[in-house]
């Protein structure tokens, strides 16, 4: 049974921009050490922080509850297990959420333009 679905659609140059304008602050404050070292390994950087962010914001939105009044950027790590298949790890209020008894799936893509996610909460049989 699924407990919540959320998606996300962010430009590109709008991440690249407020890393432009605001540099290791805008940076620090959302994206974990591991997001940052993977995101700035690769030839277009801004494609994949933006890709990041977008996964955050859909399981932030996956996550929702009425109690659930917002969470730490840093509480949903995004990251790439080895065959390729992207992930999250949850820590904080966002891990409480989550519990035991639900899991957590990610879709990940992006073009030149946008980057977009769809997380999908359900319960474990």
């Amino acid at each position: 049974m699924v407990f919540g679905i959320g998606t996300d659609l962010i430009e590109i140059n709008r991440i690249e921009k407020s890393i432009k304008k605001f540099g290791e602050h805008f940076i620090d404050k959302i994206f974990t050490e591991v997001e940052k070292k993977y995101s700035n390994s690769k030839g277009s950087p801004y494609q994949h922080f933006a890709a990041r962010f977008a996964a955050k914001e859909a399981i932030a939105k996956a996550l929702a509850t009425p109690d659930n009044k917002g969470f730490n950027w840093h509480d949903i790590e995004v990251f790439n297990e080895p065959n390729g298949f992207p992930s999250a790890r949850l820590y904080g209020k966002v891990k409480n959420i989550l519990g035991d008894d639900k899991e957590l799936k990610i879709s990940i893509s992006h073009s030149d333009n946008y980057a977009t996610c769809v997380a999908i909460v359900y319960y474990k049989r």
